[in-house]
């Protein structure tokens, strides 16, 4: 599939899912409690798909792939705050389970989609060399 618009990568559709679901669970009474927590794990989670949406309109690959770099580790700090989450019994254990993988899936597919722009980047550079 070709990508013309940053809604066309897989990882942001996913992302965008990843945040609206974060939202809901963050609207609970008990999560509600803790404007801080709720707060940060929000914000993480728009910052996944932002700064995939971002790094599409980059001047460049390398600087597509730091912007998807910050995606990723926005991703990772979700599942961190998830953690303290169901400790402090704001979520449930299969609330936590489902959200912690949901957001592993989009850390991976960032990840290979980081890996695919590297690739596609130094065959672009032997191209040239080769000429």
């Amino acid at each position: 599939m070709l990508i013309k618009r940053f809604e066309d990568i897989e990882a942001w559709r996913e992302a965008r899912k990843l945040a609206i679901a974060i939202y809901k669970i963050t609207d609970s009474a008990k999560f509600g409690k803790d404007w801080g927590m709720k707060d940060q794990i929000q914000r993480a989670s728009v910052s996944v798909m932002n700064n995939i949406a971002e790094g599409f309109d980059s001047d460049s690959k390398a600087e597509f792939r730091r912007f998807l770099g910050i995606a990723r580790r926005s991703c990772s700090e979700i599942q961190s705050i998830l953690y303290i989450a169901v400790d402090l019994a704001y979520i449930e254990e299969e609330e936590f389970n489902e959200f912690y993988e949901q957001a592993e899936k989009v850390r991976r597919m960032v990840t290979s989609f980081m890996k695919y722009l590297r690739e596609s980047q130094a065959r672009q550079r032997a191209n040239v060399l080769t000429r």
